[in-house]
């Protein structure tokens, strides 16, 4: 529960001496071995975070023994977003931790006041120490979000791709008001609504009117996505040489992970840069004064990050890269 009062300067040091790790013994202890013949990591956890401020938000983290040997001089900070303040910084433990014991130590968090739209904030935790696992550090992190991401990746749609070769300058791809042809994007089996089969999953093509927004210009936006898989599927092409970014996948169960991925250009680039997978070509492209540049091919491509197949998403942040433009996204099994 959160207590209702922001953290006074002056209480600082009244706050961190409240503030304690507090062992636990495991039940027994495997005989110690050398750290460097284990590989088991330390895990470092951290609790849920509440973002309803302006508060005071209680975080728990705790750091568990895996390894066959002791481990002692136990030291655990804590930092937030930049600008949050912490109370206390860092703390320690005396004693050691036997295998499969575990020590907690509870953290203030000084919350802001909640801002609009969709926000994320990450939260990490780092143990320094002595045996264990002998590797002296180890880190855990939590990302929380406030706010709702954007209810599926049409909703994010923010430029248009698809013109017609009637109208072409109805959008704007590339930065320069070329587009795909709608009729040749048809005539390569990409009509609206259409699917698509890519890298083992099933995505569609937007299921919109030639000039219309039908592409995410990808700058970090979220999007819900459900579902259990091996791989997140993109469907989609570049603008220039350098559509690569981070995607991350958010579970439901509160974890995450980042995957990277790109698409070629549109054109001239090998259909094999960046890892991913020729899906279509079209010949020829719109542009401002008509249909023009057939003799070249302009193309839409698949890639993938992969997933944790035993949890079920939640949802994705895209890219924080504007050049990597996405139609779809599907989980594969």
């Amino acid at each position: 529960m959160r207590p209702a009062r922001l953290i006074n300067p002056l209480r600082a040091v009244a706050v961190a001496a409240a503030v304690m790790l507090v062992p636990v013994q495991a039940a027994s202890a495997a005989p110690a071995r050398p750290a460097a013949a284990s590989d088991a990591r330390t895990e470092v956890t951290v609790s849920p975070v509440d973002l309803d401020g302006p508060a005071i938000s209680e975080v728990e983290v705790t750091v568990r023994n895996t390894a066959p040997q002791r481990l002692r001089s136990l030291k655990v900070s804590f930092a937030g977003p930049v600008g949050w303040a912490v109370q206390p910084s860092v703390t320690s433990v005396g004693g050691s931790l036997a295998t499969g014991a575990s020590a907690s130590a509870t953290f203030r968090v000084q919350v802001p006041e909640k801002r609009s739209g969709f926000v994320l904030r990450t939260f990490t935790a780092t143990a320094v120490y002595q045996g264990g696992d002998g590797r002296g550090t180890a880190t855990g992190t939590r990302t929380e979000s406030s706010g709702s991401p954007l209810a599926n990746l049409a909703a994010a749609y923010n430029g248009v791709a698809i013109t017609d070769e009637s109208a072409t300058t109805a959008g704007d791809y590339d930065g320069e008001g070329n587009t795909f042809s709608a009729q040749r994007l048809a005539a390569a089996g990409l009509t609206p609504g259409a699917t698509v089969e890519a890298l083992g999953a099933r995505l569609t093509w937007p299921d919109v009117a030639a000039g219309s927004n039908d592409n995410v210009a990808s700058s970090g936006q979220a999007v819900e996505l459900s579902g259990k898989g091996a791989e997140l599927v993109f469907l989609g092409s570049g603008v220039g040489s350098g559509a690569t970014g981070n995607a991350t996948v958010f579970y439901t169960d509160g974890t995450s992970g980042t995957g990277s991925f790109g698409f070629p250009n549109w054109s001239f680039d090998p259909v094999t840069a960046h890892g991913a997978t020729l899906v279509k070509s079209t010949d020829g492209r719109n542009r401002p004064g008509g249909y023009g540049d057939a003799s070249v091919k302009y193309s839409v491509f698949a890639n993938s990050v992969p997933l944790d197949a035993s949890r079920t998403v939640a949802f994705v942040v895209l890219p924080a890269n504007a050049n990597v433009h996405i139609f779809d996204m599907a989980i594969a099994p």
